[in-house]
């Protein structure tokens, strides 16, 4: 009984370690800066960095649930992007419309090939990040594309916020009140245990892969507001940046039951201060690098759940 209970606060212990550790980094970067950290004007910089970054996560949350990687969410998002910027200009709805399903279309043959094939996510999707990112370069290449000059009045604070907030509140309905979000889990945690409990792991791996890149798709749309312009590099390093969010916020690698969506919030915010903390701590990039690096060792260190990584190799 108190080996039960031990092991029940432990595991209480561990879901909070990824908010203690945002709290403590906040802290310390708080005081390592005089404050300035915590300031407004770079409060609404941080934040600023934050909104793509968090409702891209939302989608690779749902991929990694069930045990799966996704590295082409950043050229899904260059590509889904240059899509935007084109249709913007006849109807800025039309091009979010068309950035959405030009992303789910990416996510279905992600999602294709991983299922149909048999092939592991995470060799899939670095083969179409390589084959999205080099259409992103081949369109850009006499130079970036502008959209419609109508969408920078739509880069004001309150209306990404909005928008953010508006796909974490769908993604939480969805993941916690419906059987979608219940299966999603149970394949992470066991694929046959699920199959023989009445879901179809196919059909639902091949959804979440065309959900993540429709997610991105219009995390797209939000990305071209605040420069009103896309280049062949946009969304690079995206896909390592959400992983790294996602480890950070406590996410298990394998995905399952301990998957928590509060994950993706503090995940992400976890890594916009460090990324925006360093520089004004350390000047020379070679030292914000190291320390970040080490940052990111103990973090994980501290949140990872060593038993979820039986099967990891």
């Amino acid at each position: 009984m108190k080996k039960e209970i031990v092991k029940k606060d432990k595991l209480n212990l561990r879901s909070f370690m990824p908010l203690i550790g945002f709290v403590v980094l906040v802290l310390i970067f708080a005081i390592l800066t005089k404050g300035k950290i915590i300031q407004p004007r770079n409060l609404k910089l941080m934040l600023s960095q934050v909104y793509v970054l968090m409702i891209a996560a939302t989608g690779v949350w749902m991929v990694m649930t069930v045990g799966g990687l996704d590295f082409s969410q950043g050229a899904i998002l260059g590509l889904a992007s240059i899509v935007f910027c084109e249709f913007s200009k006849y109807n800025i709805i039309l091009g979010i419309i068309l950035a959405i399903l030009a992303g789910a279309l990416m996510g279905a043959v992600n999602g294709l090939f991983h299922v149909k094939f048999k092939i592991a996510s995470f060799i899939v999707t670095i083969c179409t990040m390589y084959l999205f990112r080099g259409l992103c370069k081949f369109i850009t290449t006499n130079g970036p594309i502008p959209a419609s000059l109508n969408v920078l009045s739509l880069n004001q604070t309150w209306f990404k916020v909005l928008m953010t907030l508006i796909v974490l509140i769908l993604g939480l309905v969805v993941i916690k009140y419906t059987r979608f979000g219940y299966d999603l889990k149970a394949i992470g945690a066991g694929e046959i245990a699920a199959r023989f409990s009445g879901c179809r792991p196919d059909l639902l791996k091949f959804l979440v892969f065309v959900l993540a890149g429709a997610i991105t798709g219009f995390a797209s749309f939000i990305n071209v507001i605040k420069v009103g312009s896309i280049t062949g590099t946009a969304g690079s390093m995206l896909e390592i940046q959400l992983l790294i969010s996602l480890v950070l916020g406590g996410m298990p690698i394998n995905g399952g039951s301990k998957a928590r969506f509060s994950n993706i919030i503090v995940g992400t915010l976890t890594y916009s201060v460090l990324e925006k903390s360093l520089p004004m701590v350390f000047s020379v990039s070679a030292t914000q690098q190291l320390v970040k690096g080490i940052i990111f060792l103990i973090v994980v260190a501290l949140t990872i759940d060593h038993e979820s990584l039986k099967v990891i190799k």
